[in-house]
C-alpha cells in the first residue's frame, strides 16, 4: 500500500518533528492537536526549523516552502478520515493513545493504517482499542525527528506483514532506517536507554557525584555526545518517569524501579528544558 496522505495527532515537539519530516519527503501532512494553540506552536516550531535549514544551506528556499504548504493544520479530529494513513504522537499514557485509537478506528478509512509514536507502551494493548488490530503498528521515532535516522518499527500480535511492509518503506522514503523490534515494553532503545539515565540519577540521589560530574564522566569517558541528565532534560523528566514505570510495571524486576530522585523532580514540576529547570537550569 503507497501511503500519500498522512495525519499526525499531536502538534508537540515529536508530532511536529514527524509532520515536518514527513512533508519534506512529498508526503501532504494534516496536522492536529485537541488545543489550537499547541498546533499553532507546532506549526510556528516546524516553520522555525525549516528556516534554519534553509539558512545553513542544507535545504533550498524553494524546499522550504513547499514543505512548509504541504503541512495542514486541523481543529477536528474528523478531518483525518481520509487519510492513508495517521501516526499518533500524544503523551505517553495508556488511555490517552487507546481512546484516540478508539476514535480513529471509527472515523478513518477500513484502509487507513494506524500508528502510535509510543516510546514503551504495548503496540498490542493499544490495537485492542481498535476492530482493526491487524491495521495497527508502532513506528518510534527519535528526537530530533528531522535529525535522528532511526525509527523502530514494533508489530504488534495481529499486525499484518503488509502493514509491516508500508510502514518500513514510508520510513525509508522519509529518509528513515527502520528497525523492526519485538512488542516488549521499552521496545530496544528505551530498554537500554532509561535503565542508564536511572542509575545515573541514582548515582545523584546517592551522593555519588553532582549532575555535572555525572555527566562529564560519559561524555570524556565513555565518549557520550550528551551526558545522561542532560539529556533525560531533553527528553523531559515526566517522560522518563512514566517510561521506567512502563518497564517496572511491564517487568516486575526490581532494576526497573525508578529512582525517588526522579519522582520528586516531577513532583515538583522541574521536569527539564521545557520546564526552564531539571537537572540543570535553563533559560
Amino acid at each position: 500500500m503507497e501511503i500519500r496522505a498522512l495525519s499526525v495527532i499531536g502538534a508537540g515537539q515529536m508530532g511536529s518533528g514527524i509532520a515536518q519530516t514527513a512533508a519534506q519527503s512529498g508526503l501532504v501532512v494534516t496536522l492536529y492537536d485537541s488545543h489550537p494553540e499547541a498546533a499553532k506552536r507546532g506549526q510556528a516550531l516546524i516553520f522555525e526549523n525549516l528556516t534554519r535549514s534553509a539558512a545553513k544551506g542544507r535545504i533550498t528556499k524553494e524546499a522550504m516552502d513547499r514543505a512548509f504548504a504541504q503541512i495542514r493544520l486541523i481543529t477536528d479530529l474528523e478531518e483525518a478520515r481520509d487519510s492513508d494513513m495517521v501516526i499518533e504522537a500524544a503523551p505517553e499514557d495508556k488511555g490517552i493513545k487507546r481512546s484516540i485509537f478508539q476514535e480513529l478506528d471509527r472515523i478513518c478509512l477500513p484502509s487507513a493504517i494506524l500508528a502510535t509514536n509510543t516510546s514503551s507502551l504495548s503496540i498490542t494493548e493499544i490495537a485492542g482499542a481498535t476492530r482493526r488490530p491487524e491495521r495497527v503498528i508502532g513506528m518510534h521515532f527519535m528526537n530530533p525527528v528531522p535529525v535522528m535516522p532511526l525509527v523502530e518499527i514494533i508489530r504488534g500480535l495481529a499486525t499484518s506483514g503488509e502493514v509491516l511492509n508500508s510502514v518500513q518503506s514510508l520510513a525509508q522514503a522519509m529518509g528513515k532506517t527502520p528497525v523492526e523490534v519485538s512488542d516488549f515494553p521499552g521496545f530496544v532503545s528505551n530498554r537500554i536507554l532509561m535503565p542508564m539515565i536511572n542509575e545515573a540519577i541514582y548515582a545523584v540521589y546517592e551522593g555519588v557525584a553532582s549532575p555535572e560530574a555525572v555527566d562529564q564522566v560519559m561524555k570524556l569517558g565513555m565518549n557520550h555526545p550528551m551526558g545522561p541528565l542532560a539529556l533525560a532534560d531533553f527528553i523531559g523528566l515526566d517522560t522518563c518517569l512514566a517510561i521506567m514505570e512502563t518497564l517496572h510495571e511491564g517487568f516486575g524486576d526490581s532494576k526497573y524501579r525508578p529512582c525517588p530522585l526522579l519522582r520528586q523532580y516531577v513532583r515538583g514540576g522541574w521536569l527539564g528544558r521545557k520546564a526552564g529547570r531539571g537537572f540543570f537550569a535553563y533559560d
